[in-house]
């Protein structure tokens, strides 16, 4: 295994803001030094909630910084692109200046889970300022509008993804049947450092689905009745709700009135259990197939984070969480794919790494549904996959060895949130 010089919090935590100052370009916080260079939506949320006791200021700048290329249509794109660092697929691909209701900053044309009004919340619950609620609050009631009409394409109140990209677990076995009933697409599509890290991948469909969107003019109604991945995500909705709720609970300091969010994370909450839960499980929805993938991952306790979850549905995801499907036959916690699955594998891209993020949102959740012990749990197994191999892209769930890229932003940034608990515990 991978191994570094032990470290106390305290050089722990200066590390973890030394990476995001490197990350930093000015204007924005990129994922990782080479491989990421531009402005990631999720990434940039999970920014947002490490700094918000640290550098209040940057964190404002942060999602600012991300607001600012957002579309007319409230769609927050999962890539803005602040500097002309190559990247593929980049501006020339997406073409959103092509696009009306594109920012004048270039972006992509996909969107990314919406975490944000959470960091909002984050933010104001650790700083109370109030004014940057107001101002912010407007286009997050955008964002919202817009997944709540554009993306709710089977009509139940969940938001589908539309691409991979989307749900912030671009490889995930979750998606595999779906990508598999598409054509066949060689586009020679073959980074090398991509190709290392995603060992036979479906990047070539996935640029595809890219492109035929933008053919279509990026609009809801290609999406609704031609295009050929439309997803229902139990972790895309489930941090969704948990977005409503951060809205309903900023909407009186902003002078907004809370009942329409609220409500919304009702219609989710309802979804979610009518058409993702079976068996113990959420799952996600292949709405083309007409049919749940029946692949457990991480993604499906992300409705977890709803304080409003039935406490049985609760207690059975627990117990699966705890099992030895997932955390109980792993050194460190969470592995991105159930561990039994036949597509399981530790060593690739969300098919068996576990993930500083998704940890910090399943802590999040059992801190919502007062599970401290499971909390503390999770605290503690992630940071010492930091401690031992630093603040990569991934680690491996039994050995704790790093995986994808170095210095990577929310590893970092998660890291400086669950250090600051710690010393307030």
């Amino acid at each position: 295994m991978e191994a570094r010089p032990a470290v106390d919090d305290a050089a722990l935590g200066r590390e973890a803001l030394s990476v995001l100052e490197a990350n930093w370009t000015g204007t924005a916080t990129v994922p990782a030094p080479g491989l990421y260079p531009h402005q990631w939506s999720w990434d940039s949320a999970f920014v947002v909630i490490g700094l918000a006791r640290h550098r209040p200021d940057r964190a404002r700048a942060e999602l600012l910084s991300l607001l600012n290329g957002q579309w007319a249509t409230g769609m927050v794109p999962h890539i803005v692109f602040h500097t002309p660092e190559a990247y593929f697929p980049g501006p020339s691909v997406w073409r959103s200046q092509d696009h009306e209701a594109a920012p004048r900053v270039l972006t992509s044309g996909l969107t990314a889970p919406p975490l944000h009004a959470v960091a909002l919340w984050w933010l104001w619950r650790h700083t109370g300022d109030t004014e940057f609620v107001r101002r912010v609050f407007p286009a997050l009631a955008a964002q919202h509008a817009y997944l709540a009409t554009a993306r709710d394409l089977g009509g139940s109140g969940l938001a589908a993804i539309v691409h991979p990209w989307e749900s912030g677990m671009d490889d995930s076995p979750a998606w595999d049947e779906a990508l598999a009933a598409l054509p066949e697409i060689r586009y020679g599509y073959r980074n090398v450092e991509l190709s290392e890290r995603h060992l036979d991948s479906d990047h070539d469909r996935y640029v595809w689905l890219a492109m035929r969107y933008r053919n279509a003019g990026y609009r809801p109604e290609y999406l609704r009745d031609e295009h050929p991945f439309a997803i229902e995500d139990p972790m895309f909705n489930g941090i969704w709700l948990a977005a409503c709720q951060a809205m309903a609970e900023l909407a009186p300091i902003a002078g907004a009135d809370p009942v329409p969010h609220a409500e919304q994370a009702d219609r989710i909450r309802r979804a979610l259990l009518e058409r993702l839960w079976d068996g113990g499980c959420f799952y996600a929805r292949d709405l083309r197939a007409g049919k749940l993938i029946r692949v457990c991952t991480v993604g499906g306790f992300g409705p977890l984070l709803d304080p409003g979850l039935p406490e049985g549905h609760v207690s059975q995801a627990v117990e699966l969480l705890e099992s030895a499907r997932f955390m109980g036959a792993t050194g460190y916690p969470v592995p991105s794919c159930e561990i039994r699955a036949a597509q399981f594998d530790r060593t690739r891209y969300w098919r068996g790494p576990s993930w500083v993020n998704t940890n910090w949102l399943l802590r999040r959740a059992a801190a919502v549904h007062g599970l401290s012990q499971l909390g503390q749990q999770l605290t503690n197994g992630t940071l010492r996959l930091v401690r031992q191999a630093g603040f990569r892209e991934c680690f491996d769930p039994f050995d704790g060895s790093g995986r994808g890229c170095r210095d990577f932003s929310w590893s970092a940034a998660l890291t400086l949130d669950l250090l600051a608990d710690t010393v307030e515990a």
